[in-house]
């Protein structure tokens, strides 16, 4: 009998196969032939084992520490306590591979010497060298001339550019001097491709510490191969955590209001939940401006923000002598949020603007340099078995004109305030009871008006609701309930003067509530709804016959004598598709006051401005310079069809001189996925008593987000039709690629007398780490 053995049982069992199909053929060959073919079956068998076993790795197992040294290689031998190994040799260790083609490990002291084509793989770190140390016990190791990548776990940001690509490198040496930490000598990384890297960091010196930072001793940033900024000093984020002490990028620029503009800022993040930045710019033309930002976040339940913008301006030559005219000043904003504990909630927020003509002068955004009013309130809120109390202090600035400066200045400070909601005090009657009063010292200083610095105010409002219901179809709301309020001064000839005035009225409301009417029709899978809800409230105020006695406070100092309907239809449409939920698609009102008295007790003034609060309560524009029964007649058309469509049309229609006296639109299309538009007009088409004529447009389109991949562009332009001026326009237009980003900016603004200036900004997107450049992010109109 013959056996075959060997390591391929399957090249074996063809050779037997066909030996037991042939059995015939070989019994019709002479008998010497049928030994010379076994004999050379046998001999190919066992040149076949020899081959196999030949081409077997060996393998060695070594106990050290945690884990065992696994060592494989086509050859290898041992010369006491090392282990020498040639040929495809891979070394595992725990997470640890080391592959080389030729390996020397020394069980002793555990070091191994590979040369070669040398590999290193430690979870995601990857180093390719021709030469290597490394050591299992310590792990630690020196690689020479290497290239290699490093993937670390990172948290995308909405303020940077956000990529996923490992840190790539080439270094003359690599000291691996701990698990998670690398020291590069004379090196160059970068998180873009490696074969056509966009940009490099150069570096003497680097220490990376994965997941964490990477700090660069004598860098510098290259740029298609060309250097642009020198760092003695520089750290980068390389993990998730992304707030690290240390200077940001330097801000360079020109304009042609400020000239060159060179600004650094250094951020300081302490703990885990304080951070700040302290920055400061040299401004050719001006002189030098100052940055503060702070945000702190103590606990869960306390937050604090501080912010500081100012300018020490030298000026600009103006006039005919060519005087330097200075401009600067400063603004800042405070906020402070917290729960106290039982109940008590407080907030301070605070804003100071030196003068509107600092603003107008440096705002970088036209909304910024447009906004003309100042809010600072201090409060402390309460709200305990239906009743609420609050100590708060308040002021109000609004500045009407830069030069000269003139404001409104409203305080109350301090001021309590204490009120209830409605409750019923017996069950079997729906009748309830709420009250609200407040007591504190007043000011009010502008160009007409400046009373003392403290005035007392106080003011009780008590009232009582009555809600009735006939059915499902009609329901009324009466409510009913007085007014006192004392003040410490009042007007006499429009001067004011300290001597008391006690104002008190009654109030009394009706509201009707009509059966609404509705249709439901259904059109293929869609189901639709339209609804009329018809409203109509009465309002009824008396016993005022003091009115231009009172100081305007606060909108209750604006109740006159009334006896007016207001009335009014709400049309809402709605749909629904399939099993999903009804939304309100489209929402129509259209409401109108009719005045029984129209001179409100002899409180209105032929010839002049006149806000009451039975005026404003209609439409937020004064239309009223005589007297008249009759309000505007307010349309407001709001329409959220889908998530591409969202249209807002607010128009005034006044029935006395018969025309269209108000008139705004907001209108946001996504027509596209990437792409949007928004269009804004409001005009005001009144006489000059009430208030300037305006008709401004403003429009903002654009194509894609600020860290989207690929091309994006935006524009954004705001035109005075009255004016026929251009009084805002701003291009912007970036790409960004895998690695970093370029962004270029136009910018005009055009504020008057004050100013008008171009400004050409650009900024280099740094992906992970930030930007580089004169257009800041909260700049952008993405």
């Amino acid at each position: 009998m013959i056996f075959f053995a060997g390591n391929n049982p399957v090249w074996t069992f063809t050779i037997l196969h066909r030996l037991r199909a042939d059995r015939r053929a070989l019994a019709n060959y002479p008998a010497n032939a049928k030994v010379w073919q076994v004999r050379y079956l046998g001999f190919l068998t066992l040149l076949l084992q020899l081959l196999s076993a030949s081409s077997a790795r060996a393998q060695i197992q070594v106990p050290v520490g945690r884990g065992i040294v696994r060592l494989e290689a086509t050859q290898q031998k041992k010369q006491g306590d090392r282990y020498i190994a040639d040929g495809d040799v891979d070394v595992r260790y725990l997470d640890m591979r080391l592959r080389a083609d030729h390996i020397e490990y020394d069980s002793k002291t555990y070091d191994i010497l590979a040369y070669g084509h040398v590999i290193f793989d430690y979870n995601t770190q990857h180093i390719e060298a021709p030469q290597g140390h490394y050591n299992v016990r310590n792990d630690q190791g020196v690689f020479l001339h290497v290239h290699g990548t490093i993937n670390v776990a990172r948290r995308p940001n909405p303020n940077i550019l956000f990529s996923m690509n490992p840190i790539s490198f080439e270094a003359d040496e690599v000291d691996r001097v701990a698990e998670q930490t690398y020291v590069f000598k004379k090196t160059w990384l970068t998180i873009c491709m490696p074969n056509r890297p966009i940009w490099k960091f150069y570096s003497a010196r680097s220490t990376l510490r994965v997941n964490d930072k990477v700090v660069l001793v004598r860098a510098n940033f290259r740029l298609l191969k060309v250097p642009l900024i020198y760092l003695p000093y520089a750290s980068v984020p390389a993990g998730q955590k992304v707030r690290q002490s240390g200077f940001l990028l330097p801000e360079v620029g020109n304009n042609t209001v400020n000239g060159f503009v060179l600004g650094d800022s250094y951020y300081w993040a302490p703990t885990d939940w304080m951070d700040a930045e302290i920055g400061a710019q040299i401004l050719s033309k001006r002189g030098w401006g100052q940055s503060f930002d702070l945000r702190a976040v103590p606990e869960s339940n306390m937050n604090l923000g501080v912010t500081y913008y100012g300018v020490e301006d030298r000026g600009l030559p103006a006039g005919p002598n060519g005087t330097l005219i200075p401009e600067g000043g400063s603004q800042a904003h405070l906020l402070f949020t917290s729960n106290f504990g039982r109940g008590w909630r407080g907030v301070a927020d605070l804003s100071y603007l030196s003068s509107l003509t600092f603003r107008l002068a440096f705002a970088t955004t036209f909304n910024e340099a447009t906004s003309s009013e100042e809010h600072s309130d201090i409060f402390a809120t309460n709200h305990f078995r239906g009743f609420s109390l609050n100590i708060a202090a308040l002021n109000y600035q609004d500045f009407l004109n830069a030069q000269p400066q003139t404001s409104i200045v409203l305080r109350s400070a301090p001021e309590v305030r204490f009120s209830s909601t409605d409750r019923a005090f017996w069950n079997r009657w729906p009748v309830y009871f709420g009250f609200d009063g407040v007591t504190g010292a007043v000011r009010r200083s502008d160009t007409l008006i400046d009373t003392a610095q403290y005035v007392e105010r106080s003011e009780l409002a008590p009232h009582m609701t009555l809600p009735m219901r006939w059915g499902s179809w009609f329901g009324m709301t009466s409510t009913a309930g007085f007014r006192v309020i004392h003040y410490g001064e009042q007007l006499v000839n429009g001067t004011p003067v300290a001597q008391g005035l006690v104002h008190t009225d009654g109030e009394f409301s009706v509201e009707l509530r009509p059966p609404a009417f509705e249709r439901i029709w259904n059109r293929r899978k869609t189901k639709w709804k339209h609804v009329i809800e018809p409203q109509i409230v009465y309002n009824y105020v008396t016993g005022i016959e003091d009115f231009s006695r009172i100081i305007r406070f606060d909108e209750n100092d604006t109740i006159t004598h009334t006896s007016e309907v207001e009335s009014g239809v709400i049309q809402r449409f709605f749909r629904k598709t399939g099993d999903g939920q009804a939304e309100e698609f489209l929402t129509w009102r259209v409401a109108a006051k009719y005045y029984f008295d129209p001179t409100f007790g002899g409180a209105l003034v032929p010839g002049q401005r006149n806000v009451f609060a039975a005026l404003d309560s209609i439409t937020p524009f004064a239309f009223a310079d005589e007297p008249r029964r009759w309000s505007p007649i307010v349309s407001d058309v709001k329409m959220n069809y889908s998530a591409r469509y969202d249209i807002q049309l607010q128009t005034d229609f006044d029935p006395v001189p018969n025309r269209l006296s108000a008139y705004g639109l907001i209108g946001t299309v996504h027509p596209f996925r990437q792409s949007f538009l928004s269009l804004a007009e409001f005009r005001l088409n009144t006489d000059a008593i009430l208030q300037p004529r305006q008709n401004q447009i403003r429009v903002t389109g654009g194509w894609g987000q600020m860290n989207r991949k690929g091309w994006n562009t935006a524009t954004s332009l705001a035109y005075d039709t009255i004016q026929h001026t251009l009084q805002y326009e701003v291009v912007q237009a970036s790409y960004n690629g895998s690695c970093c980003g370029i962004s270029f900016e136009y910018r005009r603004l055009a504020l008057g007398p004050l100013r008008n200036d171009n400004q050409f900004r650009a900024a280099l997107l740094i992906a992970n780490i930030g930007t580089f450049g004169t257009l800041r992010r909260q700049e952008r109109v993405f």
